[in-house]
């Protein structure tokens, strides 16, 4: 566990039930988990699902990992883009209905999850199911191609553009995705984030009344919070920081923003309260100048 915190007043999180945490960014970068993260979800008093848009890992698989990490996680704490994706695909097609994965095991486990059959023939296909997974190759994206000419269902787990990995960002399942709408002239259903029903699948299995979503970036974690009608937390801790705040439209602004998770233990720097000034102003459509100066300055 990492050290320097001792909640002792969790007001930011006064009133919500549940909290809906991204991963990367936010509980850990790269191999190292962001400070201060462990020991303040630890002692969040209510459920904590990690909702992540990684399609090729099992629940269980990200569970183990958030454990080494000395958080106490389950496999049924974690929420995927490929639940998602076939939680969707189970609505569209009858059960038992034939499925070509294009993915990896994520995807098959949550596909079969769902009581559908799992194909790798486009001639078998009832619907077609796409997420990331780093041994896709050429003729796996052909098979998709093949199967979704003839008009059947297609449903993409996310459309991230890239991923980080070890040695630097790689093309994430956007680009997989884009190549096969190019072939066919298809759009996917997409159901990870930024769009809603990822957060709606979480929100369903924790039973929340009054989730707060918590993440690093804008355009996916915050955005699916607003698709959804959620309250959020960006920290920044991860891919977006405050000046990012300034080039988007006030719609798609999160709830808060603070430097670190510290914030939902109560506590408040000269940074974190500048920030709740800067987002109250930009709100408001006031002149953020004076605040924007004095964040400047911050060491």
């Amino acid at each position: 566990m990492d050290g320097g915190v001792r909640p002792s007043g969790v007001t930011v999180v006064s009133g919500y039930d549940t909290l809906f945490v991204d991963l990367d960014g936010v509980v850990y970068r790269g191999r190292n988990a962001v400070p201060h993260a462990v020991d303040v979800l630890s002692t969040f008093g209510g459920r904590v699902l990690f909702v992540t848009n990684n399609a090729s890992r099992t629940p269980k698989t990200v569970a183990a990992q958030l454990t080494g990490y000395g958080l106490k996680v389950e496999a049924a704490d974690v929420v995927t883009s490929a639940q998602a994706a076939a939680a969707h695909l189970a609505t569209l097609v009858p059960p038992g209905a034939r499925i070509l994965v294009t993915g990896g095991d994520g995807l098959v486990e949550a596909v079969t999850e769902q009581g559908l059959r799992v194909v790798t023939s486009a001639d078998e296909a009832d619907a077609v199911v796409q997420g990331y997974s780093p041994k896709l190759a050429w003729k796996d994206l052909a098979e998709a191609s093949y199967a979704l000419a003839r008009g059947i269902p297609w449903v993409a787990s996310n459309t991230d553009m890239s991923v980080p990995t070890a040695r630097g960002i790689a093309p994430g399942n956007g680009t997989l995705v884009a190549a096969v709408a190019s072939a066919t002239g298809r759009v996917p259903i997409v159901t990870g984030k930024p769009h809603a029903p990822i957060m709606e699948l979480a929100r369903s299995r924790a039973h929340s009344d009054r989730p707060l979503v918590i993440g690093d970036r804008l355009d996916t974690d915050i955005a699916a919070a607003n698709a959804a009608g959620m309250e959020s937390l960006l920290v920044l801790t991860g891919v977006n920081q405050w000046p990012d705040l300034l080039e988007i439209p006030v719609a798609d602004l999160p709830t808060r923003v603070a430097p670190d998770l510290r914030v939902l233990a109560g506590h408040a720097d000269a940074a974190t309260r500048l920030l709740d000034d800067l987002l109250r102003g930009l709100k408001a459509g006031d002149d953020v100048s004076g605040t924007v100066a004095s964040l400047h300055q911050l060491p």
